[in-house]
């Protein structure tokens, strides 16, 4: 939608706006009409926000009060007519029963107090009871349920219409897929919540990203917005999103009665979907009759937001009663009875003064930014990745600039931009080194890649990460060998190979500090059970470029002996499912080398396992030898898992997607577009569950 070009010219007209203030003029509307509009297009769609909230809020909040001042400056499709803008073409669109508005926000006590001033006034003398509850940062959605059941999931879209996830929600196992509406007379409701990742489901995944070689997520909010995207239900599952259900924003009777007594209130009505079964804040849910309480507890609860499991960014305060909310009405914008309490931004800035150059276990350069120790959302940051020179050269980050910070709860902090007005000309250009700073070899950058590489493989750095990796928990899972004991064991010359792990002096160990006899017998017995680990545990831990845990065991699968990867070549591994050419050519070039064989050869032995035992296990009774199979919905008989292996057991071959390769789809409850593509390809012999069990008895 947007050309480069276009996008750092308006990017540049938002940080002159910011600095310099805004100006009452119709071409100053006009910018910010399309500042916001790219800014809506990069959160909603692209899910790759480049403003703080703090900063889209005082954009917004500028060009509502022109428009104000101004209504003949009000075009249609301004920002403020509508809630968001963007809703991706990969999806169907529906409509929401009820439009989706977004919140007003305030930031200080002031701000509340006027809040409930306005709120008394559309409700006079009458007392008005507040509820508070946390404001989740996540993607927006919407339920409806029929007669019970789950019929209908969608985004918040632009707030009238939004993109129809209804097989996608259904992975997050934390919404019902049907509850007892009708004891309270409900035919239809529309309950609206947000999808969240609890922050330590959120560190494992950025973890399992990092040891496949991808960028880490920036935050739990847009990983939950692009999963919930994404066209494949199955990946969906594998992301454990959470969902946090805080509204219920319409519904129809059985029978035309009065309103249920449970949906009398706010706090009633989410008191009430918890105990049916509905994930919701009533834990976390207080009241108050006065706002000076609120304040408090806002001040209050700010102190401890890191308590909770998700991230919030805020508290939502509103009118508890259903009735005097409906009173109040809405705004074009926003509800009148309801309102955020956004707490500090997770964000500071701080002077750049050097950066470093690390060397990875592939030989990757990666640049991490020195920066004046600052507090950021309760943590000390000093060091800051910078991933590859690309993004040092499209942020134009220099040494010397003030940065902005950004860390949201315990995700790894990253400079959001430089604050390039603030330059008096002493800053310097960050220099990429032409040779490795450990090993001094000549480094090189392949033409399709945005990364510097030592390819010297006997580079210290590189065999001390190595090491690491293969001790690691996906791989070895060596417990006691963490990154601490591995670089002291390397700088003393007790480890210099991997194989070394398997042949240390233990003499030596016993003689350092903090190695007593229990602790090195820990370190000894972790060691040796790595030995009898899975051939693909094995795969994975050797650090093969472009080889995850995935692709390890697709590899496992196909061999009995490691050594059987000598003799193949990259076409005969291009057949494999989910390897493709680059994949390929990293796989035969790592079984090529002389140095990779020798320590194969020393690993065997030290006796660590280089077989694949379930394949001689399957081999002797392979009744499905030579066949592949893929499960996909939910099985009522079994955890898929559990089939899987019973397939493995027969000599079966499980592949991660519907392909020409594929033999049988196994179906079972709720199987999504994995079934829909075997149906279009018409080669694959599609299964129930009891008949893949059938098949097994046979």
């Amino acid at each position: 939608m947007y050309s480069k070009e276009d996008q750092q010219r308006i990017f540049q007209v938002a940080k002159s706006l910011l600095s310099k203030g805004i100006v009452n003029s119709e071409e100053v509307a006009s910018q910010l009409r399309e500042v916001l509009k790219y800014a809506d297009w990069r959160y909603y769609v692209e899910s790759e926000p480049v403003f703080a909230d703090a900063e889209y809020d005082q954009l917004f909040s500028a060009l509502k009060k022109l428009e104000a001042e101004h209504p003949e400056w009000v075009s249609e499709d301004s920002p403020t007519q509508r809630v968001a803008y963007g809703i991706s073409e990969r999806l169907p669109t529906v409509a929401h029963l009820v439009p989706m508005l977004s919140l007003d926000n305030t930031y200080n006590a002031e701000d509340l107090t006027d809040w409930a001033k306005r709120c008394s006034g559309l409700v006079p003398n009458e007392e008005i009871v507040f509820c508070v509850e946390p404001k989740y940062d996540g993607a927006s959605i919407s339920l409806i349920y029929e007669n019970g059941k789950l019929v209908r999931a969608a985004t918040r879209g632009d707030g009238v219409n939004g993109e129809e996830i209804t097989t996608n929600v259904k992975q997050i196992k934390s919404i019902p897929l049907s509850a007892d509406f009708h004891q309270e007379r409900i035919q239809q409701i529309e309950i609206r919540g947000e999808v969240v990742i609890h922050k330590n489901t959120f560190a494992a995944l950025n973890k399992h990203r990092a040891a496949e070689g991808q960028a880490p997520l920036a935050n739990p909010r847009n990983a939950a917005s692009g999963t919930l995207r994404m066209l494949d239900p199955n990946e969906v599952a594998k992301r454990k999103l959470s969902a946090i259900l805080y509204h219920i924003s319409d519904y129809s009777l059985e029978q035309k009665t009065g309103r249920p007594e449970v949906l009398a209130t706010h706090f009633d009505s989410l008191q009430w979907l918890y105990k049916i079964g509905f994930p919701t804040p009533a834990k976390e849910l207080r009241t108050f009759t006065k706002i000076e309480e609120v304040i408090q507890y806002c001040a209050d609860f700010e102190q401890r937001r890191d308590d909770l499991p998700y991230e919030i960014d805020g508290l939502v305060i509103k009118v508890n009663s259903i009735a005097q909310q409906e009173r109040m009405g809405m705004t074009a914008h926003h509800p009148r009875w309801a309102v955020a309490y956004k707490f500090k931004a997770r964000q500071a800035t701080s002077k750049l003064r050097a950066v470093e150059f690390q060397v990875g276990r592939t030989g990757s350069i990666t640049p991490v930014a020195k920066i004046d120790a600052v507090n950021i959302g309760g943590a000390m940051v000093s060091s800051i990745s910078l991933f590859n020179e690309d993004v040092v050269r499209e942020k134009d980050i220099h040494i010397g600039d003030t940065v902005l910070v950004e860390r949201a709860g315990d995700v790894i902090p990253y400079i959001v931009k430089p604050l390039a007005e603030l330059r008096d000309g002493s800053e310097e250009k960050i220099i990429f080194p032409t040779h490795c700073p450990v090993c001094a070899e000549l480094l090189e950058k392949p033409a399709e890649e945005a990364v510097w590489r030592c390819i010297n493989i006997a580079c210290p750095a590189q065999v001390v990460e190595r090491i690491i990796h293969f001790c690691s928990k996906d791989a070895m899972d060596i417990r006691g060998m963490g990154e601490s004991n591995v670089a002291k064991f390397f700088e003393l010359g007790i480890l210099n190979t991997v194989p070394d792990l398997y042949r240390m002096d233990w003499h030596k160990v016993s003689q350092l500090e903090g190695f007593k006899e229990k602790s090195i017998a820990n370190l000894q017995n972790a060691i040796a059970a790595s030995k009898a680990q899975a051939l693909h545990r094995l795969i994975f831990g050797l650090g093969i470029r472009h080889v995850g845990e995935t692709t390890a065991k697709n590899l496992a699968r196909k061999v009995s002996n490691l050594k059987d990867f000598y003799d193949w070549t990259e076409e005969k591994l291009i057949e494999l499912e989910d390897v493709g050419p680059k994949v390929a050519g990293s796989i035969a070039h790592f079984f090529s080398l002389h140095e990779n064989r020798h320590i194969i050869d020393l690993l065997e032995e030290c006796g660590v396992n280089i077989h694949n035992l379930q394949q001689q296990k399957s081999q002797s009774g392979g009744a499905f030898e030579g066949k592949t199979f893929l499960f996909t919905g939910t099985l009522s008989q079994m955890k898929r898992s559990e089939a899987e292996a019973k397939a493995e057991a027969k000599g079966g071959v499980i592949l991660g997607g519907v392909s020409s390769k594929l033999n049988y789809l196994v179906v079972g409850e709720d199987a999504g577009s994995k079934l829909e593509k075997a149906k279009k390809l018409g080669t694959i012999s599609i299964l129930t569950e009891d008949e893949f069990l059938q098949m097994i008895n046979e």
